[in-house]
């Protein structure tokens, strides 16, 4: 399941400036040595217990499974996991190392802003400082989790370069650590990057197929299909890890099918018309690139998808069959999330929600002695700012209009009270 010197089959590598190439070669040895070494590994365990919840539950969605009539669904409940996504179990991984490396500044691009929540809460639980990369878009569409970021303590920079979104974090962070390699370590939040960083996220979000297959196994539930949302894919691949090298279950990565099938309608990078191989950000894989090798501008209505490419893994295991790959709408991804908080009382995050509606595609087609688990690798209450303009337009409106007059009473009223 590892690399082969940061290769899976011919995706992967090290693709950096010169000035990079020693920084990564250290953390692939320090990577290596701490996961080898009991007392790292104890220590970590006892943080994914004690700190960020694990292991969290797996849920049988017994009212959504009688609705669709088909196969069992289950949940694994990732959103449950301290600061509300599955992002935590490899930002305190990669932090823990840093530590143990004697690095003091710690820094991380975000898309949805839940790597970058994470990454600020395990800089604060282990006392290191933090400044996260995010582009002024995701910086606009998801203002909660920004709050939830600067009250950690963390620095947080708004990309206004390029299309504001994830991609454009990422070259920020890079530019960031080519910098200050000695005193900064890049935890950088999906499974792809420059080697050894897709190995390394796989490695800390496997903590979650690990739990899924002995959940499995004590309940004696043999799962056909595992489901999970992918962008970069740390949980899809996580969440497979365990799985690979078997045959069964089936494993289904879905991606942002956006508003259509047009350019800088979607980020579908496995499934869509206008991807090809190419090298970016370090890395080889698949990206929406156009004929001269430039990233292509994407959409999707979850910012966590909204990365032109995917990790090298995924890309490799996608090309030999392994993961099937297909990809949910916008409005798919929408009428997912009601349906799961109205009937099972589960609030998806939206990125999540892309695999909650491939579940529900694909458990009328499966008897009722079979069973699917789905990855909800996050919950949505980060999403308000994107589903209630949806669901709740009106009182929506009424909200932010009473919000600002509120704000600006305050405003007047301190300002009368400094005269």
């Amino acid at each position: 399941m590892e690399s082969n010197n940061g290769f899976f089959n011919q995706y992967g590598g090290k693709y950096v400036a010169e000035v990079l190439r020693r920084p990564l070669d250290e953390l692939e040895v320090e990577f290596k040595k701490a996961m080898a070494d009991p007392e790292f590994v104890k220590e970590l365990e006892t943080i994914q217990r004690d700190y960020i919840g694990r292991e969290t539950p797996l849920l049988y969605a017994e009212t959504a499974t009688k609705l669709l009539g088909g196969a069992q669904i289950y949940i694994k409940l990732e959103g449950l996991a301290n600061t509300g996504a599955h992002k935590i179990n490899n930002a305190i991984g990669q932090c823990l190392l840093a530590k143990r490396m004697g690095k003091k500044r710690i820094i991380a691009e975000t898309g949805a802003g839940q790597h970058g929540v994470a990454t600020a809460a395990a800089c604060a639980k282990l006392g290191l400082d933090c400044t996260v990369y995010m582009g002024e878009v995701d910086v606009r569409r998801q203002q909660p989790n920004v709050s939830s970021m600067e009250m950690y303590g963390a620095k947080v920079h708004a990309v206004t370069s390029g299309s504001r979104t994830l991609k454009d974090a990422v070259n920020e962070a890079m530019r960031d650590w080519a910098a200050n390699p000695d005193t900064t370590h890049y935890c950088l939040g999906s499974a792809l990057g420059p080697a050894p960083f897709p190995d390394m996220v796989r490695d800390f979000q496997s903590v979650i197929g690990k739990e899924v297959k002995r959940q499995c196994a004590e309940r004696n539930i043999k799962p056909t299909a595992l489901i999970a949302c992918c962008g970069g894919g740390s949980n899809s691949i996580g969440f497979f890890a365990p799985f690979i090298d078997e045959k069964e279950p089936r494993l289904i990565a879905v991606e942002a099918g956006g508003i259509g099938p047009g350019i800088g309608e979607n980020a579908s990078r496995m499934t869509g018309n206008t991807s090809r191989e190419g090298i970016l950000q370090g890395y080889k894989s698949r990206f929406l690139l156009d004929d001269d090798g430039q990233a292509l501008p994407t959409r999707s209505i979850s910012a966590g998808l909204d990365y032109c490419g995917i990790g090298p893994q995924l890309a490799s295991l996608g090309k030999t069959g392994r993961v099937e790959f297909t990809s949910a709408l916008d409005k798919e991804a929408l009428e997912a999330v009601k349906f799961f908080a109205r009937n099972e009382g589960v609030l998806f995050a939206m990125e999540s929600a892309h695999a909650g509606a491939e579940a529900i595609k694909l458990a009328p087609k499966l008897g009722k002695d079979k069973a699917i688990v789905v990855n909800m690798s996050g919950r949505g209450d980060k999403d308000i700012f994107i589903t209630c303009p949806v669901f709740r337009p009106v009182e929506w409106k009424q909200f932010l209009i009473s919000e600002l007059e509120r704000l600006n009473d305050a405003k007047d009223i301190h300002d009368a009270e400094l005269m």
